[in-house]
């Protein structure tokens, strides 16, 4: 039986990206089997035992400790709540401590596109190019996200883009259940001042975030569901994200059906 040939590095590299490794821990690599075979330090004589100190509270630092998971989902809703402008709310987020995955970011990924848009296409998370640009959709899920609008004549001009989550995860991983209900309030409010005709959810996550249902995105999409922001309610469609797409091209003829559907309410028709 003949081997199967060694990776090479190119490949390497392309399996941790896929894997969501990104960057490295250290600078030089780390022989770890020279240090199995280092012999053990030397004991280190006991030091002189001394009266104790009174002992300070260690401080903390800011954004360093997340609080509780219900406390921050109040914040939020409370800082969302006053926003006036998605400007005023990009600012609270931006200051919002509430959401440990902030602090692994690299920066808040708010929004793109025309605020005064009839449509608004809400996606999950931002992965490592959106974290590195800061705008959503920015990748290849991004360049295909922008050929299936361009197919009905939108572009980023005429429609908005967000995301359910505004920072990165970790590695690209899926966010928790408590980081999606901290971050829920953010989105909702960017919803109701956008105030689109027609709210647009790409993919099962912000599918059922914000349209809660617990069906799969196979069961949901094409279908046409009521949006309530509390002062009027908005024609919601789930389909595909894009980064699905990719994965499964042979559902993009159902993306297309949904993109149609999409096109004759912009229009008008029904």
């Amino acid at each position: 039986m003949i081997p199967e040939p060694a990776p090479t590095v190119r490949e390497l590299l392309a399996f941790y990206l896929e894997a969501g490794v990104d960057c490295a821990l250290a600078e030089e690599s780390i022989d770890r089997l020279a240090e199995a075979d280092a012999p053990p330090p030397a004991p280190r004589a006991a030091p002189p035992v001394e009266a104790p100190r009174p002992v300070a509270a260690p401080a903390v630092i800011r954004g360093e400790v997340a609080p509780a998971p219900e406390v921050a989902i109040a914040s939020a809703r409370e800082a969302a709540r006053t926003a006036p402008t998605l400007e005023a709310l990009r600012e609270l987020m931006q200051s919002f401590e509430g959401c440990a995955l902030k602090h692994t970011a690299t920066r808040l990924v708010f929004a793109d596109g025309n605020p005064q848009a009839r449509i608004m296409f809400v996606g999950e998370a931002p992965g490592r190019d959106e974290d590195i640009e800061g705008l959503p959709f920015v990748g290849r899920s991004g360049k295909l996200l922008d050929l299936m609008i361009g197919a009905i004549g939108l572009n980023r001009s005429t429609a908005y883009i967000a995301n359910v989550i505004p920072w990165r995860p970790p590695g690209n991983r899926t966010p928790t259940p408590q980081e999606t209900q901290i971050c829920l309030p953010f989105i909702q409010r960017q919803i109701e001042l956008v105030n689109p005709d027609v709210l647009v959810t790409l993919g099962n996550p912000s599918t059922q975030t914000l349209l809660s249902t617990r069906e799969g995105i196979m069961r949901t999409r094409g279908r046409w569901f009521d949006y309530n922001t509390g002062a009027r309610t908005i024609r919601a469609l789930p389909t595909f994200h894009p980064a699905y797409l990719l994965r499964s091209p042979s559902y993009k003829r159902l993306a297309w059906q949904d993109l149609r559907a999409i096109a004759r309410v912009m229009a008008g028709a029904n």
